[in-house]
Parts: C-alpha cells; structure tokens; sequence
C-alpha cells in the first residue's frame, strides 16, 4: 500500500477537517497518481470531500466503525482486518491511503510507500502524521526541485520503507 499526503516541516497535515494549503500543483499530483486506483479514508475525510462524494475514476473504501455511516457509491469497512480483505483482489500499488491522521497512523504498518508534498512552512495543524524523517524504518529516496505558489515553497518527497515492517 502507498499513502499520500501533505505535510508542514512539522509534520501538520490538517486544522479543523481541511487541508492546510490548497495548491493546484499539489492537487493535480494527487489526482494524477490515485485516478484508476483504490483510496482509503476514514470517515471525516470523506465528509470533508467536496460535496460529500467519492473521489471520481478512483474506487473508494471508507474506514468506519460508525454502524449507520452508509454513503452511496463507496465502499464502507469497519474495521482494518475487513479492510484488508477487502483490498485482496487488488494489487498494493494500487491502493492509496489518504487520511486523515487516525487512519495513517493505523495503515502505516502496511505501507511500503509514501508520497508527500511538503510544505516547507508552519502552520497551526490539530492533525499530524508520525515524523517519517525521523524513523530508521523509512528513507527518503526523491524529492524534486523546489516549487513555489504564492510565496509557499515546497517539494515532492517520496519516501519508501527501509526495514520490513510486517
């Protein structure tokens, strides 16, 4: 499995259910490596998307342990064993984990990639994904020129995992 996200030098990815930036570089990434896959989600991710609707041209599975939580046209598993049986028929390249922070921190252990855009700011966050530049598990193994939108700088950093993690 891969996971995908943003992040500020602090590792903040989130304030309130939203995004910190909104960068059309950034966005046009994620749609560009995810569109034709499998993205999994927890729930108030879903509910921050637009419109409460899955992801177009992507399969979405929602990870809920909310019984009565049943939006139309995704998937909903309610637990990481169901989730996993669920992504059997599907190759792990082909899965994206895309927030929020409860569902990183559980999908971690089963990821072998991550993409990140990342900010090189700071900003108040009440979400953060785990310092990945900091864990002996993971290396960075790309990250591209720095780009800038608005006088926001950031890179695209692909990290892998160094050591199994299973």
């Amino acid at each position: 499995m891969n996971l995908i996200l943003s992040a500020t030098d602090d590792w903040g990815i989130g304030f309130q259910n939203r995004l910190l930036f909104r960068v059309p570089e950034d966005m046009k990434r994620f749609k560009a490596l995810t569109v034709g896959k499998v993205v999994v989600m927890g729930r108030n991710t879903f509910l921050s998307l637009p419109n409460q609707k899955p992801l177009a041209d992507r399969v979405n599975i929602v990870l809920s342990r909310d019984p009565d939580f049943a939006p139309e046209s995704v998937t909903v598993v309610r637990s990481t064993d169901e989730l996993l049986c669920a992504l059997e028929s599907f190759g792990t390249n082909d899965v994206f984990v895309i927030g929020g922070a409860a569902v990183y921190r559980e999908l971690l252990p089963f990821c072998d990639t991550a993409y990140v855009t990342r900010f090189h700011a700071k900003k108040e966050a009440d979400s953060f994904f785990p310092c990945l530049d900091g864990d002996d598990s993971w290396r960075l193994v790309e990250r591209s020129e720095v780009r800038g939108h608005e006088g926001l700088q950031f890179t695209f950093d692909k990290y892998e995992r160094a050591t199994a993690a299973r």
